[in-house]
């Protein structure tokens, strides 16, 4: 609303305590409902003998997660250290040729990992999509690589590939797929970054070292090809200021979280309680409203160490990967409810950004965005909860900008907000949304005195954030100013 004025500490206070109560109260609900059920028959498969001194057992719902932890630690921790020790070789003796270091890595750790028929898949749509670029029409590149990603998608294509891959073991399809889509969507930047090359295109070991740098390989993030090109040629590789403090810091955090979660797992059963309907129907709705934010929250701590070590190990290799995705809780408005940095960079470039333009135009607005979640309903897999979160989110991120519009015609474009707290109502009242989305659409939630008080709850949580990102819009401010006057 363009208001520069600052909420007053006593109601930046009141937040706080409201949203710590909350939090605090449902937590607890979680917790009893955890400890009351912990040798339920209902749960035996999801919680299984943890921590014996305490008498606590552990949340393993999510195989993966497990899978990560236990029987594949050490296969990652050996894979990412010979990376990181290769890589650190290489920048100091052959710096101009570390990008083939890298590829050769990663092909021979995909090699021993998934094995020959699977690389022969992965360098045949590569070599697809190569020759596609060859005829440097962006509308070709397009479709090329829809069709190569909706092999992957839709069935009967997607088992039809993966079963020429023998063998099998817990996470050999997430590690298929996670490697085979993420190798599309490199390939489908490769070819529009070359349609766009005034004077040829790049060579075919160009995508290759894009696609196999091992710590984007199977899990991302997407770096779009013209960064990760440019940044991987430098010859000179030098370090900003306490840059390397910086990534001791952020593998440290990464490490807390995986510790962090193990704790939580043994107190909080947020995985399993959900598995059993006649169980949660008996939760309050406080409780309720808990184990949907804690689930929530969970799904990004797990994309945030995800992403933390591959980018921790990019960042140490003189790469600039895409940010980390940011919290659920921090989320507040459509336009800003990207999960994936890598993903939410690669659509705004080549599909959102370029179909949109300045965004200012409702028309185009709504034919960007669309395309754009066609293309991740395609990305995450087409089913019924995809096409739902697509339309809801599609839908959102239109109304925000027919509000916006329809608030600068004549008479609504000459006031102006001058009270603080018609501004905190006006700037909360749609940006709550995203949150209320995955917050109140559970069962069994009471109306209205539930429904309302976790609405009360969500504005005063966004109230915070809105505070937060004004102070450090300021600082930035301030730092630029300082800039200049220098």
């Amino acid at each position: 609303m363009g208001v520069k004025a600052m909420l007053p500490s006593y109601e930046l206070g009141f937040y706080a305590l409201v949203v710590t109560c909350a939090v605090l109260y449902s937590g607890s609900g979680i917790f009893e409902a955890s400890r009351d059920s912990m040798n339920r028959k209902a749960f035996r498969d999801g919680i299984k003998p943890g921590w014996h001194y305490f008498g606590r057992k552990m949340d393993v719902a999510d195989f993966e997660w497990v899978m990560w932890f236990t029987s594949f630690r050490n296969v990652i921790i050996f894979a990412l250290s010979g990376h990181v020790l290769f890589a650190k070789i290489c920048s100091m003796t052959v710096p101009q040729h570390r990008a083939v270091m890298y590829m050769i890595y990663g092909a021979l750790a995909v090699l021993g990992s998934m094995g020959l028929v699977y690389l022969m898949i992965i360098l045949s749509h590569c070599l697809l999509l190569y020759s596609v670029a060859l005829a440097k029409q962006k509308w070709l590149c397009y479709v090329a690589g829809l069709c190569c990603l909706a092999s992957f998608k839709v069935e009967p294509f997607g088992s039809w590939q993966s079963g020429f891959v023998t063998g099998a073991f817990d996470l050999q399809d997430v590690l298929f797929y996670g490697g085979c889509t993420f190798t599309i969507m490199r390939c489908m930047s490769f070819a529009l970054e070359s349609s766009q090359k005034e004077e040829g295109i790049y060579s075919i070991f160009d995508l290759l070292k894009y696609n196999f740098y091992l710590p984007f390989f199977f899990f991302g993030p997407v770096m779009t090809f013209d960064q990760f090109h440019a940044q991987v040629s430098t010859r000179e590789l030098r370090r900003k200021d306490d840059e390397m403090k910086s990534i001791r810091v952020n593998a440290l955090l990464h490490v807390g979280a995986i510790v962090a979660v193990d704790i939580f797992f043994h107190f909080f059963y947020i995985l399993t309680l959900p598995s059993d309907l006649k169980f949660v129907n008996r939760l309050s709705d406080w409780s309720l409203a808990g184990l949907a934010y804690s689930n929530l929250v969970y799904d990004w701590v797990k994309a945030a160490v995800m992403f933390g070590v591959t980018n921790t190990i990019a960042r140490l290799d003189h790469l600039e990967p895409p940010q980390p995705p940011k919290c659920i809780t921090m989320l507040y408005i459509f336009a800003e409810t990207h999960f994936d940095r890598g993903i939410n960079d690669w659509l705004c470039k080549y599909v959102y950004d370029h179909i949109g333009e300045n965004h200012d135009n409702i028309l185009r607005e709504l034919v960007a965005s669309t395309a754009t979640f066609a293309i991740t309903t395609l990305w995450l897999g087409p089913c019924q909860v995809v096409y739902i979160w697509s339309l809801v989110n599609c839908f959102g991120l239109n109304f925000e900008l027919w509000v916006q519009k329809f608030f600068q015609l004549g008479p609504f474009a000459k006031l102006e907000v001058r009270s603080w707290a018609a501004e905190g109502l006006g700037r909360a009242s749609l940006g709550q949304q995203p949150q209320l989305d995955d917050r109140v659409s559970l069962p069994a939630l009471g109306f209205p005195v539930s429904t309302l008080s976790i609405w009360f709850i969500t504005y005063c949580g966004v109230q915070l954030i809105k505070e937060r990102e004004r102070i450090l819009a300021i600082e930035e401010e301030h730092r630029g100013d300082k800039a200049k006057v220098e």
